[in-house]
């Protein structure tokens, strides 16, 4: 094939856009169908935030631009161009509700803030006052707004307003933090309450505010495999996270003075690991392709460093293949190189995996690491301990949670989680390198060692350094001269 014949041959394959109406015209097809935000968007595979995104003019690509096109153009030749009356109107088809004989659903005499919406909400979900019927929730209005003086006037202008108001993503936490703060009138426990509350909601609107003109869609609520589906209503997934719990069985002689090193920010670095796009799709290839993420089935190799490293997953009791996630896969496969060569390579069985990029959630976890930065160096708890609540709570509640209908991916969240416990297992190994001894490794963000930790790690608040959790002595000290008896 000749250049100009491949040439002509991409330029066959590409096909145009599908036209879709102005955002105006998007928004105002849907209100005529009375259907929610919530509804649609289950029609189309992604979020309500993502599609409240396309009414707000963000463009969508791709197979999902087609099925949004095709949807829109079927409202407009089945609507009539004016408003029905009240007395004919279409019921919308009804939305999933929690049932209000679950046994974790209580009753409030008084309502609280939804943690959904930021609205009143007669009943408590799980300990956590929410609405029942996803349509008693308001989307519509954002909890991330300005100050009661800034805010947008009650009335319908005739040309929409943006949801967000401009400026940077870190400028909606700030003008959260001074909107509650002003709603309690200074009380700074009631406005810090309030915003731990509504912290889910609003990590998900920033993440529609960063994710505007980005190069890929959010699938929000793909087909997932049933090994990431929880077994019981009670009970937990197939996925092995491989969360570190380990404590150095003999230690040197002597006696030793410990510190207790914490990490952090572990969950909001996490946020930037190799998270698939879109669907997951099923693979028996034993090979493992790094444009690609997911989880795996593998048998792991043995681990006989135990004595002085942690099994890199974790304190796994029971032998044989397991369900492990991208970073986990990537930590075994990275520790077997030849670079490390400190296990042999796991063999990988089945897969299910997608296209990836590791930038996914960058412009989010910017947004969340600068708000952090500022809040620690003007000494403002009030924003730290909201950032922290947003990130937190963002990858707590990816999977089959009553708290955030907006997202649901447990691929996401499984690879974060493990991704936070990677990093910090790369950071036990830095340290043996580095001259120092680990004797514990636990969780996200606990490491002990002993050594001169400061020529190894930077001391501080920031997400790339550590700070001092404790400091205690352990063993014995072998020069003391022993007390006749």
């Amino acid at each position: 094939m000749s250049d100009f014949e491949a040439i002509d041959s991409l330029l066959a394959a590409l096909r145009p856009q599908a036209p879709l109406p102005t955002p105006e015209r998007r928004r105002e097809l849907r209100e005529l169908a009375h259907l929610s935000k919530a509804h649609m968007a289950r029609a189309l595979g992604v979020s309500p935030s993502t599609l409240a995104a396309w009414e707000n003019g963000r463009e969508p690509t791709g197979e999902t631009r087609e099925k949004y096109a095709y949807l829109l153009k079927g409202l407009a030749a089945r609507l009539p161009t004016a408003e029905p009356t009240p007395a004919e109107p279409t019921p919308p088809t009804p939305t999933p509700t929690v049932s209000a004989e679950a046994d974790d659903v209580e009753r409030l005499t008084t309502p609280e803030p939804c943690v959904l919406c930021g609205h009143a909400a007669p009943t408590r979900v799980a300990g956590y006052a929410q609405h029942l019927d996803p349509t008693h929730c308001h989307p519509t209005t954002p909890a991330l707004q300005l100050p009661t003086s800034a805010r947008e006037p009650a009335h319908k202008p005739t040309r929409r307003a943006p949801q967000h108001p401009t400026g940077a993503p870190t400028d909606l936490i700030h003008q959260a933090v001074h909107a509650a703060l002003t709603e309690h009138q200074g009380d700074t426990h009631a406005a810090s309450a309030a915003l731990l509350k509504r912290a889910i909601p609003d990590a998900m609107r920033l993440l529609d505010e960063t994710r505007k003109g980005a190069r890929y869609d959010v699938i929000a609520h793909p087909w997932i495999p049933d090994i990431l589906k929880k077994q019981t209503s009670r009970g937990s997934d197939q996925i092995w996270e491989a969360r570190p719990k380990w404590t150095r069985p003999e230690l040197p002689a002597g006696l030793h003075h410990v510190t207790a090193l914490d990490i952090n920010g572990a969950y909001l670095s996490a946020l930037k690991t190799h998270l698939p796009l879109g669907r997951l799709e099923h693979s028996t290839d034993p090979t493992h392709d790094r444009h690609r993420s997911g989880v795996h089935l593998i048998t792991p190799p043995t681990w006989e460093h135990g004595t002085v490293l942690p099994n890199p997953l974790g304190q796994r009791d029971e032998p044989g293949p397991l369900w492990v996630t991208e970073p986990t896969l990537r930590l075994l496969l990275r520790l077997s190189s030849p670079r490390h060569g400190l296990c042999e390579p796991p063999r990988i069985h089945e897969s299910y995996t997608s296209g990836a990029t590791e930038n996914l959630l960058e412009k989010f976890r910017i947004a969340l690491k600068d708000a952090r930065d500022t809040a620690i160096a003007r000494g403002d708890d009030i924003t730290l301990e909201y950032v922290k609540a947003m990130y937190s709570k963002f990858v707590s509640t990816m999977g089959e949670s009553n708290y955030n209908r907006e997202l649901y991916r447990p691929d996401w969240m499984h690879i974060i989680r493990s991704q936070a416990f990677s990093n910090l297992w790369l950071k036990a190994l830095k340290a043996r390198d580095e001259g120092l001894t680990p004797i514990r490794v636990m969780g996200t963000d606990e490491l002990h060692v002993i050594g001169d930790w400061r020529r190894v790690f930077p001391e501080g608040r920031g997400v790339t350094e550590v700070k001092i959790k404790d400091t205690y002595t352990t063993g014995t000290d072998t020069t003391a001269p022993e007390q006749d008896e």
